[in-house]
């Protein structure tokens, strides 16, 4: 799903928060309570990584991550279509139908790193 093909029905619900921890947090507080969770216990695990390999990388890694996972959440189509596909791919039947879903997950996520500002090639997404 492309920029473009965006329907008002799908605006933004928020606007994407500055990538830090903290900004984040307060967009899944609003957008995604029931992540809060994961969240936490993944900042945890970022810092200490980060404490233990004396590198940013770890905590850029996490903020990223999370940044298109908001990107994603605040436009609430998009999130369910997501979800949708996700599901379906569980189950899919041919390999035509597998690249094609493959291939909307792709546009999905290309279109959050986009909002995000984040490169996929970062090991993001």
């Amino acid at each position: 799903m492309s920029t473009a093909a965006h329907s008002a029905a799908d605006e933004p619900v928020t606007p994407q928060p500055v990538s830090t921890p903290e900004d984040l947090r307060a967009a899944l507080a609003m957008l995604a309570p029931e992540a809060l969770t994961t969240f936490d216990a993944e900042r945890a695990a970022a810092l200490e990584q980060t404490r233990e390999q004396v590198s940013a990388a770890p905590m850029r890694r996490f903020v990223g991550q999370w940044a298109v996972y908001v990107a994603v959440e605040r436009h609430p189509a998009q999130a369910a279509r997501l979800r949708a596909l996700e599901a379906r791919a569980s189950t899919v039947g041919s390999v035509e139908e597998a690249r094609a879903i493959a291939s909307e997950i792709g546009r999905i996520l290309d279109t959050a790193c986009a909002e995000a500002g984040i490169e996929r090639g970062q090991g993001v997404a």
